[in-house]
């Protein structure tokens, strides 16, 4: 009964609507934003390259980058990429990147929002997301608790199985370790982390995710170059399967399509949250560099490009260049073989151990944005926070050994609740955002360091809004 609501939950969200409506906004975006993402791809590495320092109040952007980066950079990149092929074939490949291009223009508008109406906590550090502005941007603070809830079962609890998941599953394969044992040991080195709060999943983040990237990515590449001369016919099997060429003799080339968009499409936004909402509550926790609200949407932009664009066609590379794409496997056991077909047998304890950290690290971050709006529910009180915390350890230990199905199935369905509402909350709200990033360009183009003047949006100015920034000293001194 469960799995057959979940079923057509699946089918009504990722069949139809979150299709055309990320695409639609995606698409939207990036004309009203002249294709920024292609236009503004250098000042954003730019931004990224200077983002370490921060405010007083503030994380540095370079520590929301990474912990978005955690959050983004797991099951979907490893386990992910290898469902999405098997559902829908290699074309799946194609329509990730799609969504990835059309998401780094999302981000962008979702990220500038979150910052232009982020909140102090009670201890003085930045709140923010989509809760926070729906609630004050749109006026409706029911859409802002609808999305609260949605996010918290998504983040704090079905993502967070589906990444104890992907650990168990990959510690089984290769050590033959006992699920339950592998459970018990996330579970207490998710405890020690976030009971440190957001802060102190952002330091853990900062060091952790730079060096298991750029190690995955440097032995996705050392495959790429064992198997070169297969790169120009893998890349042709992706392009002819994303549009249905390669099944054109048999018939079915609709079904074949939809198929590769449905899986790339579910497991790219998976991947880089991009419109989802999700990303954007920890965006709004930086302090930008320049003190701009625009300033950190490039930076998470540029999370996105590195998530999908990057990381996720490693582990492509890796499954199709194997010349297996069509095996058999749940998840992170096609890369496991994938890779050891490539290395030897050591290429399943690396994707453990890599997995043990993007997943681990991926943990961690999904329980700091659920945690934001927790607080958004509480009125920014902590005092719910010890219970949701049990509540979250206990979802770590179910994922741990639950079927994979399922909890894959449970986490489109969650997410894509979400996405909804937070489409809805963007388009409408675009306006004000694309001011604000054309603000921030016109500055740039001027020769000056961007800052961000409330004066020029006076809307912001009414009521209690914009607090942060009606009272920030944003100028530059120079």
């Amino acid at each position: 009964m469960l799995e057959t609501a979940i079923n057509f939950l699946n089918g009504l969200l990722w069949g139809k609507l979150l299709v055309y409506g990320l695409v639609g906004a995606g698409l939207y975006f990036t004309i009203r934003l002249g294709f920024i993402q292609l236009t503004q791809f250098g000042h954003g590495l730019k931004i990224l390259s200077i983002s370490r320092s921060s405010g007083k109040h503030g994380l540095s952007s370079f520590q929301v980058f990474c912990t978005s980066m955690a959050a983004r950079v797991g099951a979907g990149n490893m386990a992910g990429v290898a469902v999405a092929i098997s559902a829908g074939g290699p074309g799946a490949v194609f329509w990730m990147w799609a969504i990835a291009v059309l998401g780094m223009a999302t981000a962008m508008i979702e990220s500038t929002l979150a910052q232009v109406y982020k909140v102090k906590d009670v201890d003085g550090q930045y709140r923010g997301g989509p809760a926070y502005y729906m609630e004050k941007g749109l006026g409706q603070r029911w859409m802002g608790v609808l999305f609260s809830v949605f996010l918290i079962l998504a983040f704090g609890l079905v993502f967070n199985a589906v990444q104890a998941n992907t650990i168990t599953g990959a510690m089984t394969q290769v050590f033959d370790l006992d699920p339950t044992y592998v459970g018990i040991f996330i579970v207490i080195c998710s405890a020690f982390v976030i009971t440190g709060g957001l802060k102190s999943v952002a330091k853990v983040s900062e060091l952790v995710v730079p060096f298991m990237a750029l190690i995955y990515i440097g032995i996705a590449l050392v495959v790429v170059l064992m198997n070169l001369e297969k790169l120009p016919d893998v890349f042709m099997l992706v392009i002819k399967s994303a549009f249905g060429w390669q099944e054109a003799a048999a018939g079915g080339i609709a079904y074949s399509i939809a198929q590769a968009m449905q899986s790339g499409i579910a497991r790219g936004l998976f991947s880089n949250e991009a419109g989802m909402g999700s990303a954007a509550n920890v965006a709004a926790s930086a302090s930008p560099n320049p003190n701009h609200p625009a300033s950190q949407g490039y930076v998470q932009m540029m999370g996105v490009f590195f998530d999908t664009i990057v990381i996720c066609t490693a582990t492509a590379a890796i499954i199709l260049l194997s010349g297996d794409a069509t095996s058999s496997g749940d998840g992170i056991a096609k890369t496991i073989t994938a890779l050891t077909s490539h290395v030897g047998d050591w290429g399943g304890a690396f994707i453990a151990f890599a997995i043990l950290l993007f997943c681990f690290t991926s943990i961690i971050a999904n329980y700091s944005y659920a945690e934001t709006n927790v607080m958004f529910l509480s009125g920014n009180s902590k005092k719910a926070l010890p219970i949701f915390r049990l509540v979250v350890l206990a979802m770590v230990m179910f994922g741990a050994v639950a079927k994979i199905s399922l909890v894959w199935d449970l986490a489109d369905v969650s997410m894509g609740l979400m996405a909804v509402v937070n489409i809805v909350a963007l388009v409408l709200l675009s306006g004000l955002a694309i001011r604000v990033i054309n603000d921030y360009r016109a500055q740039v183009a001027q020769g000056k360091e961007p800052y961000f003047d409330i004066n020029n949006f006076p809307e912001l100015k009414d009521g209690d809004t914009n607090n942060v920034w009606a009272k920030m000293e944003n100028k530059p001194s120079k």
